[in-house]
């Protein structure tokens, strides 16, 4: 006996075998499964997200092959299925992209429209569970056990309502996947995209396993699902027919991981406490750069949108991690432990700077950026103003300029290094020491 739902009127039963349309309103969109209404583990994804925002905004762009990221020299934020039909995919360099769907449409991302639109789902999303735990702009955990007497009715039926709701009243659409853990629910949500609702029961957990690849275990990327598959181990079947001790020899804590989850458990429970892990700014370069100055130019601008936003959100952090792109787009990732937290713009500086000069061999790049990790949350003073007077001077010269700008806008006073650089109409100050004299005339 197989319990039933449909998608669209929410209608519920229980049969034999499932209907091939509603009984009630006639709809095809029927999800049945034996365990349909004993499952309360969910993972709900955003179908194309940005592209879906952009095509809900402009019913123009609606039939045509949509692409969200940067210019030619950028890369795909996010596309649409139509687009993905000529191969486009995400993170694939703009000009492959584009020479795969010339018929594209590119969009530059939009992050506070997107931002709005995800915060409009969680309002939807907090209605059903207060257990939710976003992974990132578009998409979550939700933990719905216990909560089928509030609603009165099943975790399934809800998801069902929550995705007609996203879609009738915010225009963008969902796929759903419902499992009895977090593994499980994330393959499941994207076993039927786009506007899926998928469903693995605890009963079929080892069989629907069994012939999957281990690449879609989460943690296994290019580089480990490579050593693997050289061990032998190509599909999870594999996996869990092995000793679990054995996996221990070869792969540590992640061969004990790798047996666990190749039997479908995971006792991950679904928090609502992800804090921030790490906050980063980067640049795309219109042309390739590989001369110091110029990258060390570029640099200060990604540590002051970087500076900027951690003091926003009133953090500092402890490890400063360099990133490089090569116009081959090989990725130079290079760290560095701060004595202390900083979120000074100057302090990131300097670190990224010292990082950077020792990958600076003419190598031409396309891409920089700068992240901070380590984060904790700011308690005034910054601690490494106390270190030494030079450093203390250059933090509260920053300081100053930070209060000028908030009083006149980020272009008020800005770095003589950015200054040079930039083009335009020249800002009412150039330097740290001009910050100050600013600042003290406008008291």
């Amino acid at each position: 006996m197989s319990a039933w739902l449909c998608r669209d009127c929410l209608s519920t039963g229980a049969a034999a075998a499932s209907p091939n349309r509603c009984p009630r309103c006639g709809s095809p969109r029927i999800r049945s499964h034996a365990e349909l209404f004993d499952l309360s583990i969910a993972h709900v994804d955003c179908d194309a997200f940005y592209a879906s925002v952009e095509k809900r905004d402009d019913p123009s762009l609606r039939d045509k092959p949509l692409i969200i990221g940067g210019g030619t020299r950028g890369v795909v934020s996010t596309c649409c299925y139509i687009a993905r039909q000529s191969g486009v995919r995400s993170a694939m360099p703009m000009f492959k992209a584009l020479q795969l769907c010339p018929d594209a449409v590119v969009i530059k991302p939009n992050m506070a429209k997107y931002v709005g639109v995800s915060r409009e789902i969680r309002t939807l999303m907090d209605t059903m569970t207060p257990v939710v735990e976003p992974l990132s702009i578009d998409e979550a955990f939700l933990d719905l056990t216990g909560t089928t007497a509030l609603h009165k009715a099943p975790p399934a039926v809800m998801l069902a309502k929550f995705a007609k709701a996203v879609s009738d009243q915010i225009g963008v659409t969902i796929s759903v996947g419902l499992s009895h853990n977090k593994f499980l629910a994330k393959i499941a949500s994207d076993l039927d995209k786009p506007r899926g609702f998928a469903v693995i029961g605890a009963e079929e957990t080892l069989s629907f396993l069994h012939d999957k690849p281990i690449s879609i275990i989460f943690g296994v990327g290019k580089v480990f699902a490579e050593t693997l598959q050289r061990d032998g181990y190509y599909t999870i079947g594999q996996l869990q027919a092995e000793d679990p001790h054995r996996l221990m020899r070869l792969y540590g804590e992640s061969g004990a991981r790798l047996s666990r989850l190749a039997q479908g458990q995971d006792a991950r429970k679904v928090s609502t406490d992800r804090s921030m892990k790490s906050v980063s700014s980067e640049s795309t370069f219109h042309h390739d750069l590989s001369d110091i100055e110029a990258l060390s130019t570029e640099l200060l601008q990604c540590c002051e949108r970087l500076s900027e936003r951690l003091k926003t959100k009133n953090l500092v952090g402890d490890t400063v991690t360099l990133k490089l792109k090569t116009t081959g787009f090989k990725l130079r990732s290079r760290a560095r432990h701060l004595m202390m937290p900083t979120q000074l713009a100057n302090v990131l500086y300097e670190t990224g700077l010292s990082l950077m000069q020792k990958e600076v061999d003419g190598t031409a790049f396309r891409l920089i950026g700068i992240g901070i990790s380590g984060l904790d949350e700011a308690t005034g003073i910054d601690p490494i103003d106390l270190l030494e007077p030079q450093v203390a001077r250059k933090a509260a010269a920053e300081r100053a300029m930070d209060r000028v700008r908030s009083k006149f806008g980020r272009t008020a006073v800005m770095r003589g290094k950015l200054y040079n650089a930039r083009t335009g109409a020249p800002p009412e100050a150039s330097s740290e020491q001009e910050a100050d004299d600013l600042e003290g005339k406008i008291r």
